[in-house]
């Protein structure tokens, strides 16, 4: 008897592929100037000037050093994304000031999972000009080989909504719970940019948090929620 050769099939185990989504503005007019009224409220009372992108002075660092060649391990690429910024169609957001938390930001309205929030801005100026800096919100903007290359942004002069988006703490487990942004790097024309994007569905009233820390644990989050 002929034995059936038995067909053998190969299990293939994809994973789901993270598209970065376009974030949708509200349609309600009178709502979207009212996000643009809580975030100039707050940025006034910070004494910041508002800008949506980073910022170059040569007298600390120029253009020319923020080069996504120069980060330790190369970058993510994306496309540029910013012509609703620029029509005054921002995600979803109100700037609200807590008595414990101070200026946080809530949606007001339902957000996508890796809709884009903001892209962090400020002042970019070499990680040694900082070391002593008491500026508390600061990002590494790029982490390279050579410690003399690498860059933060700063926003303690210019800034967007992204200053005012709570951090977690690292030190309990509830941070982790609350966590729904995520900060990631991006190669944008052979410059490093940080995008604020959302990591799960956020539903309206839900306030925003991410991790200042990310992979380094050098920010002090001892006394965050």
């Amino acid at each position: 008897i002929r034995k059936r050769r038995r067909r053998t099939s190969t299990l293939e185990v994809r994973k789901k592929r993270r598209r970065l989504l376009t974030h949708v503005p509200s349609q309600d007019l009178a709502r979207r100037l009212a996000h643009m009224r809580s975030l100039a409220i707050a940025m006034t009372s910070q004494n910041l000037e508002y800008s949506n992108e980073l910022t170059y002075n040569p007298s600390i660092a120029p253009r020319s050093a923020n080069r996504s060649s120069f980060e330790n391990g190369g970058m993510q690429t994306l496309k540029k994304c910013r012509a609703l910024y620029r029509r005054g169609e921002f995600p979803p957001l109100v700037v609200a000031f807590d008595s414990l938390e101070g200026y946080t930001v809530q949606a007001d309205g339902p957000i996508k999972d890796m809709s884009l929030i903001a892209e962090f801005a400020g002042d970019v100026d070499y990680i040694r000009n900082r070391e002593e800096d008491d500026c508390d919100s600061m990002m590494t903007l790029l982490s390279s080989a050579d410690p003399s290359k690498s860059l933060v942004a700063c926003a303690d002069r210019l800034g967007n909504i992204s200053r005012f988006i709570s951090g977690i703490t690292n030190h309990t487990t509830k941070g982790g719970k609350i966590l729904n942004i995520k900060c990631v790097r991006y190669n944008v024309d052979k410059e490093c940019v940080m995008l604020l994007v959302a990591t799960r569905d956020i539903a309206k009233d839900e306030r925003l948090y991410y991790d200042y820390n990310g992979c380094e644990y050098e920010y002090p989050s001892h006394y965050f929620v």
